[in-house]
């Protein structure tokens, strides 16, 4: 019998859920591996009691519930672009909201810090999360020791490796994966929590009060590590247009969380009971015949969660590439279904050389557990702000509802970012630093794109001017059809450059305006739109979304439709190429001068970019002074 629609949907629903697990709660999964610990014996140690352990089990249960079930999954979760999220994304949609307000431009600095952030973030989580499973070893087979760097570089070594076949061969098997990773880890805990029951009063946050008045330093110490337990909340929202709202509020709410808050509780629970177990809670959680092949599984589960990130970084650099915040990179689609399924392999090999130089340079998971948290937490601040925008300006919501909620979480993201900035000398200089060189890479391109635009915007001639363009370089027309590609609104410079230099151009002139939208994507049927159209030249504009790639071939194909003198197999496509001349204009200003010239000889040209067959491309220079 044939399933009714509603069936099939929940059905979706249900597999869909089940992917979210593997994918979106990977790296916030794999927390318990080493965040409980880290509160007693991270940067700062704090001495075990029953009264701190108390308070420490209800910090981290009000901080999973607040940030991540209130917080991520109920509210930030409602703002999605077009159906995408993410923080850069969501820095996009609250600049559509306040429109050419001026305060768009300090809303897209929010989103480009928090982009640097993530990719710090993206730098640490491989690298704590396997090298934390496999120091397992240490339990499970301590003679193996010694081997847990070596092994740990190599699982890493291999994860990047592969990242060039795409993670939608292997997807398939994450979800069933991790739902055996959770159900253990609630049976787990369930099993050290029906011993010590008590420990289920930690849940009233009346302990975490009363932790915080009654010994305020050691519990803003703690703070720093509890927030290693929401570790991968961004990722909840960066995957949404994968997987959807709500088979990840359903993944969340009746799987990862309750298996988390259990987790937890036992671990607590074990405390208690034995307060040496600190030194390695999670795994002391495990009895000893199954503490070997839960090392196994919690390697393959850091490494899933790696993935993730991974991805996130790969998507992160797309989106900052088409917004222009980065030069044009090799982005490559791994999957002819998924279409946000993208490699990066610049960004892929970069990270890799940056993970192993942290596992070399830290050595163990509680050396790099310090230096993780601040971009974290950088990034909750910045994505409480922009909510905030949206809520506000987009969901029309009354101030007197966005206040409150607004302070009620910078309140508490400031509190954890605070407590995190204590760990500045034991690690946590790497990812503001990391942070710091990526924005500014992110912030000269930008700015540097921005004054070549204005520059080449003053060179340009209207588009008016054409006939009398080509009247005074005395050009002829030849038989064919020739596409120009452009981001500016006059005559192409390639155009006007062949008619000065060759003294011809073909009879049928298509040129092509390569716009980028605030969405993530454009259908296909609203990407191509004709402007105007003569006997010589049309003009038409092409827009894509964000997370696209411009598909200058696509769009000839599509005018062709109505102009059918372009044959985007037979014509030729023609652009120009910049090269910049630093001019000496104080110290500051030539230093960002040139380095954005670096990085502009550095970008893929626009044939690779933009896929255009090598034997029809004519590419033009022009030297610009800066």
């Amino acid at each position: 019998m044939a399933r009714t629609p509603t069936a099939r949907t929940r059905a979706g629903t249900g597999l869909l859920a089940v992917g979210a697990l593997g994918v979106v709660f990977g790296d916030i999964g794999t927390s318990p591996l080493y965040a409980f610990s880290e509160i007693f014996l991270g940067a700062h140690e704090i001495p075990v009691n029953e009264t701190r352990v108390f308070g420490a089990l209800s910090l981290v249960f009000w901080t999973l519930t607040l940030i991540v079930s209130v917080k991520y999954v109920l509210i930030v979760m409602r703002a999605d672009n077009e159906g995408e999220g993410g923080i850069m994304a969501l820095a996009a949609l609250a600049v559509a909201a306040v429109k050419r307000h001026r305060s768009a431009s300090i809303i897209m600095v929010f989103g480009v810090i928090g982009a640097a952030l993530f990719y710090g973030d993206g730098m640490i989580t491989p690298a704590v999360s396997v090298l934390s499973a496999v120091e397992g070893l240490e339990v499970a087979a301590p003679d193996l020791a010694s081997y847990v760097v070596p092994i740990a570089l190599v699982l890493l070594v291999g994860l990047f490796a592969i990242q060039r076949f795409g993670t939608h061969r292997v997807g398939s098997v994450f979800g069933p994966i991790m739902i055996v990773w959770f159900v253990l880890l609630a049976v787990f805990g369930l099993a050290s929590l029906v011993q010590s029951p008590q420990v289920l009063a930690s849940i009233s946050p009346t302990y975490a009060f009363e932790f915080i008045v009654g010994d305020p330093m050691q519990a803003f110490l703690a703070l720093g590590s509890v927030v290693l337990c929401v570790t991968g909340a961004e990722a909840l929202y960066a995957d949404m247009g994968q997987f959807g709202r709500r088979p990840i509020r359903l993944s969340w709410f009746v799987i990862a969380a309750p298996a988390l808050y259990l987790n937890y509780l036992g671990q607590g629970a074990l405390v208690l009971r034995d307060s040496t177990a600190v030194d390695n809670t999670f795994y002391l959680l495990v009895p000893s015949a199954l503490q070997f092949p839960m090392v196994l599984l919690a390697t393959v589960a850091t490494l899933i969660a790696s993935q993730a990130v991974i991805s996130g970084a790969f998507s992160m650099t797309q989106q900052a590439i088409r917004l222009g915040y980065l030069p044009r990179m090799r982005v490559l689609h791994t999957s002819a279904k998924e279409r946000g399924q993208v490699y990066v392999p610049f960004v892929n090999w970069l990270l890799m050389f940056a993970v192993v130089g942290l596992v070399l340079g830290f050595r163990d998971s509680s050396n790099l557990a310090s230096a993780y948290g601040i971009a974290v937490t950088g990034t909750f601040v910045i994505t409480t702000c922009l909510i905030s925008v949206v809520a506000r300006r987009t969901w029309r919501l009354p101030l007197w509802v966005v206040l409150p909620g607004l302070v009620i979480f910078l309140v508490i993201d400031g509190t954890f970012f605070a407590a995190n900035l204590t760990k500045f000398d034991h690690g946590g200089w790497f990812p503001l630093v990391a942070a710091g060189v990526i924005f500014a890479i992110l912030a000269i391109w930008s700015w540097g794109s921005r004054r070549l635009r204005e520059e080449l915007d003053d060179m340009t001639v209207p588009m008016a001017d054409l006939e009398r363009v080509l009247a005074d370089a005395d050009t002829t027309t030849t038989q064919g059809s020739t596409v120009y590609l452009t981001y500016e609104d006059g005559v192409p410079y390639a155009l006007a450059q062949q008619a000065r230099l060759m003294h011809a151009v073909d009879e049928h002139i298509l040129v092509l305006r390569m716009t980028t939208a605030d969405v993530p994507r454009i259908e296909s049927d609203e990407m191509v739109t004709i402007d105007a159209s003569g006997s010589h030249v049309t003009i038409a504009r092409v827009e894509t979304g964000f997370m696209e790639r411009p598909d200058p071939i696509a769009a000839v194909r599509i005018v062709a439709q109505s102009h059918p003198e372009f044959d985007a197999e037979m014509c030729l496509f023609a652009f120009h190429s910049v090269h910049i001349e630093v001019q000496r204009r104080g110290p500051l200003r030539t230093v960002a001068t040139g380095a954005f010239a670096v990085l502009q000889r550095n970008a893929i040209d626009a044939q690779q970019y933009y896929r255009l067959p090598p034997s029809r491309v004519i590419e033009l220079g022009r030297l610009i002074e800066m």
